[in-house]
């Protein structure tokens, strides 16, 4: 942020540019008002303060002490119940404040306290205000009342913040700074003393008093006149409008006339007086603009006319030795006197006439002219000089570089004048015609909607009837293509460039995008019609679930006549190998498409047949998903390139200001594929408001949204409009809709809301009553609703249809609206913009791509001209929503701080194997592009990008230091001689299974192989994913009791660490334990969802270092996560149709799998007493997968053992519990005396092998020692069933080896055989030698002559590589596409 501008008088008698200490950043105004938001809060009446106060004033009586805080904990409850905990602790406390402050002197809850209370939090439950009041009272009771009634009026938090002191007051002046060398009068000139006064009003008075005096050009003067007194006009008129109530007249005449004598042009001036005046003093510019020049002329050629004698003179000449040797503080201009004009013009005479002598003068000539000047003259003019520069900007004006004009850019903000202003104390640019509010209670900018773009001569509409077949069928129903997709219809149609679309959320991308697919569909298409299916795959990226989700139903229907399947690949749904190649799109997220990619092993083949990438939502780029969009786009371009294969990248985003990086980003040509279209190409345009409560107590600023939310809804609503009121807390809904209720009650507006009574009302009531859901009956009759995802799936359906229908004037509801359903309405409204992250453990800014999705929802194509978008938040916010969805923020990369994690997995893939390969890579990032583009944003000066402009040695520099990284935490080997990276396995699992490096290097500190399951979860509950979640003084209570009851294992740390709240969550999710705090719901599902995917990684881990003991206990931890049960529970509550009184009984009697399975239907009914549940039990113990296991074996050698295993089914299948594919298992060889696994493998019994009872054969070899050990286990354990396992014996006393030493082969006595026997001159050519060795001599015809099997052991140097080079040439004879070398080290690989 630049420092703020002083005039030069400042900078030249203070210590303002002395200060050379700048590490405070004096001129950062976001920390100045933080710290002044800080004193503020600590000024009043806070919640501290009066802790301390109660607590000082028990006498140090323990027990009176104790009882305080028990009463003072209850308080902070019953405010809690009245205020809701989705505001956070700070609201809570300044809410029992206020409670604490309105009861001190009731014994009871009156009308005056209960409005109060009312209307400061909206509806409230009585019991919590009766009970604040007992509470308040028992406080009283203890404390002396004098005491108390001091204490709040000395800290009274409703009395206004006293005044600070004046600004500019800390800055202190010393005249002393810069002093000047007293100068002599100039020869030349014999000047009484005059002096001058830059007293405008005298200035001008003089002026027209010497006018009327003198009789001669009277016409000049009346001329003069009127200019002069144009600004004084101007001035009055402006003033007397009500602007700047501070300034009087004559200063502000002063400094407007300093303004337009300066030399900037009117551009410049433009902006610098639309900072002075405001938007009110628009017309007031215009004309001191127009009439500039001849306003100063006026003003200053006055003087001209008056006779030196004249009193005048005296004001305003000033001595000529004076005006050189100091400067004139304040001012630009300088005022001249007669002589001084006079003696200039013969000064500038004589210049001409020297120049006109030009070469022709010799240098005598002009070292006489030169010694005219007096050198005391030319210092003097010098010291002028330099002091006029001080005024100037150093840098002088900004360059001003030509924008490249590309074909398809529609952007208006880089074309219009912006004017600037000044938002929430930050300048930004806004687009004209903006309207500001700026009172006590808020500050508010309106931007009005846009016009849309007048259509041009070349634009002609796509009509659906001029396309193809395809075409035609895919957008049956649609007459034509709206303005956008027709013109980028034949560059996404016709072509297979790459393509970055930039448009207004609701302008119809999502068409474009079908397009592209349309025309890759095309690609495949064969003669007679037939698509070839398996040739190609389309990938569509949509950055949330719930998008993911309605892509695929859209992508479905359209693409569902040409026969084209489209699936959703996200973490919720997952979808088998078999499934992924009949699937011709996938609809995927991010974070899976990544994981997809990262695995070399079968899916790599699905990632190489993607023909086409579809990107939605680019602009999240500088989001913290952002680093997986860079690593997915980077590796699809490496792969274009390596295997010159054609995947098409299509980017899909909101408007943004660096369009053009992110196209360098996405390869895109920008004269080709690059569309940008602004906001006059939304379909209804956008009329934007933005407000910014200025409180700062977090009550104050909650009632105020409250106040401003309701005047904003009901002017919509008087105007006959819908309504949507979007907030962040599922409860929150119902808080807000009865808030406004309440207001609407209170101020007798309640008509304004309530629905029109149409034909079928009564019906849509009916519907209304039926429902279960209380707050929803009692507002419909008002005209209100509310819709979060917490609701019935019916009730949601029908808010949405009784808003569609008219009936509901306003919805309150979450963003999950926004998403999910698309439902518009004219009006929308965000109220605050906090909302909890479980992923950081704290409140943060709703994200700009909520944003635009909410006010994408403003606007219903088909009745309304404009939509209208209102975002309420604070003060401090304001600028921050202004700057992004005006886009004047340029977005950057994220990519730096995951950027060891994506160098793992690029490892790990095998796409990066050196230090060069690893800065090759990071080329194609985004964090490259802006790395360039903005080098200081990342920690580079300019003077090391000049030296190395493609920052080759910055990006090995963060290779280099990344690799350390890895290698220290043994997920990679990295060799810095030779710049070599090797994958290791911890470093293999944690790319696939997503887990960052710190969490690694958590495990390789605290994991082993002798760990408990409490400890499993104690190391898990430690991993850097959860390390943001803190815990809050709110929820320490709650904490304590879900650990007393659902809590199974001990959970190290306690309620009071991080650690251990992580601990206590996993174990309630796992219990099925309720949580009631707003937070604390949040974080449980963060937990689960990451604690399951690190048990599997810790599963890897285990089997990768052979542990048996470890690897069966935490895979059945990860079955415990899945599956919600704990290991000890009966296998039976995997089934949802036992009912728990059922399940219960089960475990009383103790009836295990086994006992069950024997006994008969009617046995478990009697025993269970309840004589029809007996067949269902029964029938659901035979669905719990079981399986039988044989194995045999066979020594190979001595050490090497074959297993052979016969694995027969044992269950019945059921397509609802067990799925439509099969049932995967793992399998693993250990030996129980040294607690190690020899052998390990994943296998998936099929629905086919189940219900036909078809055993599978498994085959392998593990090793054995000597002496021989008494037995090993083969162990097969469910991959998804709790309780499904068996295992098998492996005994080895009747166990016979072959002999120790096998005889060698005969090294036959055989003539050496010639190479002329290879029969093939290129053959012969390779060798140098001319005759085979014997060994090679020996083996020649099984090598050359047939397609045997071939193992040979020779000793080193006795031409094996000779030998293997034989069986190639017989390859390429024989079949000459195809053989592979394989060298067991990358050296042997190298040299060959």
């Amino acid at each position: 942020m630049s420092p703020p501008r002083l005039t030069g008088a400042l900078r030249s008698f203070s210590n303002v540019t002395r200060k050379e200490d700048f590490n405070e950043k004096l001129c950062d105004l976001k920390t100045k008002r933080l710290k002044k938001q800080e004193l503020f809060a600590r000024e009043g009446l806070t919640w501290q303060k009066l802790f301390r106060f109660c607590s000082d004033h028990q006498d140090k009586d323990k027990v009176k002490q104790h009882a305080v805080h028990q009463e003072l904990k209850s308080l902070l409850l019953t405010a809690k119940q009245i205020v809701g905990t989705e505001n956070g602790q700070e609201a809570i406390e300044h809410a029992a404040v206020f409670l604490f402050e309105t009861f001190q002197k009731k014994d009871h809850v009156g009308t005056e306290e209960t409005r109060a209370i009312k209307q400061m939090f909206g509806p409230f439950p009585s019991s919590a205000a009766e009970m604040s009041c007992t509470c308040v009272a028992r406080l009283m009771a203890s404390l002396e009342e004098s005491r108390v009634v001091e204490f709040i009026q000395s800290h009274c938090s409703r009395q206004n913040p006293q005044q600070g002191s004046t600004f500019g007051r800390n800055i202190t002046f010393s005249h002393d700074c810069y002093t000047l060398e007293p100068l002599e009068e100039m020869p030349c000139f014999s000047i009484e003393d005059q002096k001058v006064s830059l007293d405008f009003a005298n200035f001008l008075n003089n002026q027209q008093s010497e006018r009327n005096a003198v009789n001669e050009g009277e016409m000049f003067s009346g001329r003069s006149s009127v200019c002069g007194t144009v600004l004084r006009t101007e001035v009055e008129k402006y003033l007397n409008g009500g602007n700047m109530i501070s300034s009087c007249p004559e200063d502000l005449c002063s400094s407007l006339f300093e303004m337009l004598a300066s030399n900037k042009s009117n551009d410049e001036l433009q902006n610098e007086l639309f900072e002075l005046l405001g938007p009110e003093g628009l017309e007031m510019i215009s004309t001191l603009l127009q009439q500039r020049t001849a306003i100063v002329d006026s003003l200053l050629n006055m003087p001209q006319l008056a006779q030196p004698q004249s009193g005048y003179l005296h004001d305003a000449v000033r001595k000529i030795s004076d005006d050189v040797s100091r400067p004139t503080y304040g001012c630009q201009v300088t005022i001249q006197s007669e002589q001084e004009k006079h003696l200039m013009k013969i000064f500038r005479r004589e210049e001409k006439r020297e120049r006109k002598r030009g070469k022709g003068t010799d240098d005598v000539e002009c070292s006489e002219a030169l010694m005219n000047f007096d050198p005391k003259e030319m210092r003097a003019q010098r010291e002028q000089a330099l002091l006029t520069a001080r005024h100037e900007p150093v840098l002088g004006r900004e360059r001003v570089y030509e924008r490249i004009k590309y074909p398809n850019v529609y952007d208006s903000y880089a074309e219009a004048t912006k004017t600037p202003a000044f938002v929430g104390g930050a300048r930004m640019l806004l687009p004209e015609g903006i309207r500001r509010n700026n009172n006590k209670m808020y500050e508010e900018v309106e931007i009005p909607p846009n016009e849309p773009l007048p259509i041009g001569f070349e634009e002609k509409p796509i009509y659906i009837s001029e396309l193809d077949e395809i075409g035609q069928l895919v957008f049956k129903g649609m007459k034509r293509l709206n303005r956008i997709q027709s013109l980028v219809f034949e560059t996404a149609y016709n072509t297979n460039e790459n393509l970055l679309i930039c448009a207004p959320t609701g302008a119809g991308k999502t068409n474009i995008a079908m397009l592209t697919v349309l025309h890759e569909i095309r690609q495949h298409l064969q003669p007679g019609g037939v698509i070839k299916k398996d040739e190609f795959k389309i990938v569509y990226v949509a950055p949330m679930k719930a998008l993911a989700a309605e892509m695929t139903n859209y992508f479905s229907k359209r693409l569902e006549p040409l026969g084209i399947t489209v699936k959703e690949l996200t973490g919720d749904m997952q979808l088998t190998k078999g499934e992924i190649l009949r699937t011709q799109m996938l609809v995927t997220t991010p974070e899976k498409w990544d994981v997809v990619t990262r695995k070399s092993v079968g899916d790599v083949a699905l990632s190489q047949i993607v023909r086409l990438l579809i990107l939605d939502e680019v602009h999240l780029l500088h989001e913290d998903r952002g680093p997986v969009l860079e690593s997915l786009v980077a590796r699809t371009i490496r792969q274009v390139e390596s295997t010159q294969s054609m995947i098409r990248i299509l980017g899909l985003s909101a408007t943004l200001p660096n369009y053009q990086d992110v196209a360098t980003f996405l390869h895109v040509n920008p004269y080709i594929g690059l569309f940008f279209f602004d906001s006059r190409f939304r379909p209804v345009p956008l009329g934007q408001t933005f407000v910014g409560v200025k409180a700062t107590n977090k009550i104050q600023q909650m009632h105020d949204m409250e106040e401003v939310c309701y005047d904003k809804v009901l002017e919509q609503v008087k105007a006959g409009h819908q309504v949507m009121v979007f907030v962040h807390a599922r409860n929150a809904t119902v808080r807000t809709a009865m808030g406004l209720i309440e207001m609407a009650k209170n101020r007798g507006e309640t008509c304004f809301f309530q629905p029109d009574h149409g034909p079928d009302y009564g019906q849509c009531e009916k519907q209304i009553q039926r429902s279960r859901n209380k707050q929803m009956k009692e507002m419909f009759p008002e005209g209100f609703g509310i819709h979060h995802a917490g609701m019935l799936r019916s009730d949601r359906n029908l808010m949405e249809s009784m808003f569609s229908r008219g009936y509901l004037k306003v919805l309150v509801c979450t963003a999950t609206l926004a998403w999910g359903v698309n439902l518009p309405a004219h009006a929308v409204i965000i109220k605050g913009t906090q909302i909890y992250d479980a992923k950081r453990g704290a409140l943060v800014d709703l994200g700009i791509l909520d944003v635009m999705q909410i006010f994408g929802r403003a606007g219903r194509p088909q009745f309304d001209k404009y939509g209208e978008g209102t975002i309420i938040t604070t003060h401090e916010k304001l600028s921050h929503y202004l700057t992004l969805l005006t886009q004047q923020n340029p977005i950057e990369s994220q990519f730096l701080g995951s950027l060891a994690d994506n160098l793992n997995a690029e490892i790990a893939l095998g796409t990066v194997t050196n230090v060069d390969e690893g800065v090759k890579w990071l080329s194609y990032t985004y964090l490259y592009v802006r790395m360039r583009a903005n080098p200081l944003a990342y920690g580079i000066n300019y003077k090391a990008l000049q030296m190395d402009p493609g920052l080759e040695l910055y990006r090995k520099e963060l290779v280099v230091e990344s690799g350390r990284k890895l290698d220290k935490a043994r997920m990679i080997r990295f060799e810095e001689r030779t710049g070599y990276f090797n994958s290791t396995d911890l470093g293999r699992t944690s790319s696939h299974f997503y887990i960052r490096y710190n969490t690694i290097e958590t495990f390789n500190e605290l994991f082993n192989s002798q760990r408990t399951e409490a400890d499993i979860l104690s190391i898990v509950s430690k991993a850097e994913e959860f390390e943001q979640l803190k815990v809050r003084d709110e929820e320490m209570e709650e904490l304590e009791q879900l650990l007393c009851n659902y809590c199974e294992l001990p959970a190290a740390g306690g309620v009071e660490n991080g650690y251990g709240k992580v601990n206590i969550l996993l174990q309630t999710y796992i219990s099925r334990g309720d949580v009631d705090n707003f937070s604390l719901i949040s974080d449980l599902s963060y937990v689960a969802q990451n604690a399951a995917r690190i048990v599997r990684a810790l599963f890897e881990i285990a089997l990768r270092k052979r542990w048996p003991a470890m690897t069966h206990r935490l895979l059945t931890l990860s079955k415990v996560i899945d599956k919600r049960l704990w290991g000890f529970a009966h296998p039976l509550r995997q089934f949802p149709n036992l009912s728990h009184i059922v399940l219960n009984r089960l475990e009383e009697k103790k009836l295990t799998v086994d006992k069950l399975k024997e006994m008969r239907k009617d046995e478990i009914g009697h025993m269970l007493h309840h004589v029809n549940i007996g067949l269902t039990v029964k029938q659901c113990v035979h669905q719990i997968p079981s399986i039988q296991m044989e194995a045999s074996i066979q020594p190979i050698t001595r050490t090497v053992l074959r297993v052979r295993l016969i694995v027969t089914p044992d269950f019945r299948w059921n397509d609802q519990v067990h799925g439509s594919v099969g049932e995967p298992w793992w399998l693993w060889v250990e030996d129980p005396i040294n607690d190690h696994i020899y052998h390990s493998e994943y296998f998936l019994l099929q629905k086919k092998q189940v219900v036909t009872g078809e055993p599978q054969h498994i085959v392998f070899t593990i090793p054995i020692f000597e002496p021989l050990p008494s037995q090993y286990y083969i162990k097969a354990v469910s991959d998804r069933w709790l309780g499904a396992e068996a295992i098998c014996i492996i005994n080895f006393q009747n166990l016979i080896l072959p002999e120790r030493h096998p005889p060698h082969t005969e090294l036959l006595d055989l003539q050496p055989l010639p190479v002329t026997a290879l029969d093939n001159r290129e053959f012969e050519s390779l060798f140098k030698f001319t005759h085979f060795n014997p060994i090679q001599t020996q083996i020649f015809h099984t090598l050359y002559h047939t397609d045997t099997n071939v193992l040979l052991g020779a000793p080193t140097g006795s031409g094996k590589t000779i030998a293997a080079e034989l069986a190639m040439f017989r390859v390429f004879n024989k079949y000459p596409s195809s053989g592979v070398y394989c060298s067991a080290q990358s050296s042997g690989e190298r040299e060959n």
